[in-house]
């Protein structure tokens, strides 16, 4: 059958499910363009929400809704799935996940390396102690998408060995392999990793493969953000490649990019070796942000064994005159990689206001000027003077790059974000501005504009696909007896409009977004509604 005509019958096939008798729906989302998530070629249709489930979809004029929604040259698609978020963090503070919600996601998957769990017991802090806690203390409080997690094979460690630099016994091993397999019996997807930070970076791929075995015995992935995404990256997938074999699970590459214009000329070998791991057997796939710069602390630009037992011990190495100089020795000497130009960063966010008031969203050149000492030696300064690892933007990727990377098949979407609001509490914070718009950009951007995906294939890229990857039932797709996880927006119109100057602002198009068949974005504004559910792996026991 021709493809042109396959969206045809599908849509005569669909028209007859519910079709029997006229019936009332809760809800009728009508004449709207139906992209599947599957990739099909889209079609006009009804599409009847039933409680938490899709119930019909095709030609239901017979039909009632008790709630009508008229969709006429809107699309209407699967809720969008977040592969790499950070509102895990925002949904405690604001459980509506307004810039998200805005954009259409629904599932929101955290754990790059860190997870909410497992967590030792402290004083005044009796929560959750449990990935499994959290999840549940996360439901009763009651938030708007949907959400997941890894567990976080950096928090695995801390909770075992701290953030020194050591390789663990046997018997701490089976304790960090004991906390994954509790984690992956309360719904973990798999392990996530973080390699450049420490203490994570301590971490041998040894190490790794033995937790990602045990995710792998309860049908569990591995993702990571590897080892090096500059110089050394062709090594980092490697290891990647070597941790999926040996463990024999999917490994994922957390926003796959490559760093500093020096690497810009590797894509083509990186694509190669991920485009030969999978035709060699390895279920290899990544996900991506699509902005030319990342956002992470200014203390990644100090050698890792400096940071050894925490923030807290690298100030203090700091204010040592003696580890000072030899801190700084390394960052001249490019220990463990050659910095970043001093003008490719910029200054995101401080603790002390006064800081923030005089560097926020100068770049690190200039900021050294107006300290008056050079770029090593300001950022040294700042870690101490801030006590924080100090946000900043590191404008280090290639566009076209980025472009020919979101254009392979097995690239999901992650913000590397979290879901914040127009509030005071988010507002006063800088921000990148993938928070805001990462999901609207590439629809507007690159599909819209650049025609570099069709339509139908980014929504497969942000619906099927990971949900696929992360083995989930019943959601990720438009089909009747699925959840129902909706989003309907405008093709003509969805925009991101957050900048890196100005990164606090909505994107705009997406008009309703339904979470468990509950509105939640209504004429594209937040309805309050808080229906969202724990998405829980395949090692689930309850």
């Amino acid at each position: 059958m021709k493809q042109n005509s396959v969206g045809s019958f599908i849509c005569l096939l669909l028209s007859f499910y519910g079709q029997s008798q006229p019936r009332e729906y809760d809800i009728i989302v009508r004449r709207g363009t139906v992209y599947d998530g599957l990739g099909m070629k889209p079609f006009v249709a009804d599409v009847a929400i039933h409680a938490d489930t899709i119930a019909a979809i095709g030609d239901l004029s017979s039909a009632k809704g008790k709630t009508e929604i008229d969709a006429s040259e809107l699309a209407i698609a699967p809720g969008f799935i977040n592969m790499l978020s950070w509102a895990d963090g925002t949904l405690l503070q604001d459980g509506r996940a307004v810039s998200d919600i805005k954009q259409g996601v629904t599932l929101e998957v955290f754990g790059e390396g860190l997870s909410p769990g497992p967590r030792q017991r402290k004083a005044g802090d009796p929560l959750w102690t449990t990935l499994g806690g959290y999840f549940d203390h996360l439901r009763k409080k009651g938030v708007s998408p949907n959400f997941a997690s890894f567990v976080g094979a950096t928090t695995v460690r801390t909770y075992v060995l701290g953030y020194q630099n050591v390789k663990p016994t046997s018997i701490q091993l089976q304790l960090m392999k004991k906390l994954v397999r509790e984690a992956m019996e309360e719904g973990a997807m798999g392990v996530g990793s973080s390699l450049i930070y420490a203490p994570a970076t301590f971490a041998s791929a040894e190490e790794l493969i033995e937790l990602c075995k045990v995710a792998g015995q309860y049908g569990g992935m591995y993702i990571t953000h590897i080892r090096s995404e500059s110089d050394k990256i062709l090594e980092a997938l490697n290891e990647t490649f070597r941790i999926s074999k040996e463990a024999n699970v999917p490994a994922e590459i957390y926003h796959l990019k490559i760093n500093h214009q020096r690497n810009w000329n590797k894509i083509d070998n990186v694509l190669f070796k991920i485009d030969s791991a999978r035709k060699a057997g390895l279920k290899i796939s990544a996900d991506i942000y699509p902005y030319v710069a990342s956002a992470t602390g200014l203390k990644e630009r100090v050698p890792n064994w400096a940071q050894e037992g925490g923030f807290a011990e690298l100030r203090k190495r700091i204010s040592n005159s003696a580890m000072r100089k030899k801190i700084l020795y390394d960052m001249e000497h490019g220990i463990p990689t050659r910095n970043s130009d001093p003008k490719d960063v910029m200054m995101l966010g401080f603790r002390n206001d006064s800081l923030a008031k005089i560097y926020n969203n100068k770049r690190l050149d200039e900021v050294a000027r107006l300290h008056g000492k050079n770029a090593d030696e300001t950022v040294l300064d700042l870690l101490v003077a801030d006590r924080s690892p100090v946000g900043a933007v590191y404008f280090l990727i290639s566009e076209e790059n980025m472009r020919r990377m979101l254009q392979q098949p097995y690239v999901s979407v992650g913000s590397d974000a979290g879901a914040p609001a127009l509030t005071k509490n988010f507002t006063d914070q800088g921000i990148h501005p993938r928070a805001y718009g990462t999901f609207a950009r590439i629809l507007g951007k690159y599909v819209r504009e650049e025609k570099l995906l069709s339509l139908e294939e980014a929504v497969r890229r942000m619906t099927s696909l990971p949900a696929s990857h992360l083995k989930i039932q019943k959601r990720g797709a438009l089909k009747p007896g699925y959840y129902a996880d909706i989003v309907v927006f405008d093709p003509k119109k969805i925009q991101d409009h957050a900048t890196f100057e100005n990164p606090h602002q909505y994107a705009t198009g997406v008009l309703h977004v339904f979470v468990n068949g509950v509105q939640v974005l209504k004429e594209g504004e937040h309805t309050g509604a808080k229906p969202g559910k724990c998405v829980r792996g395949p090692g689930y026991i309850k």
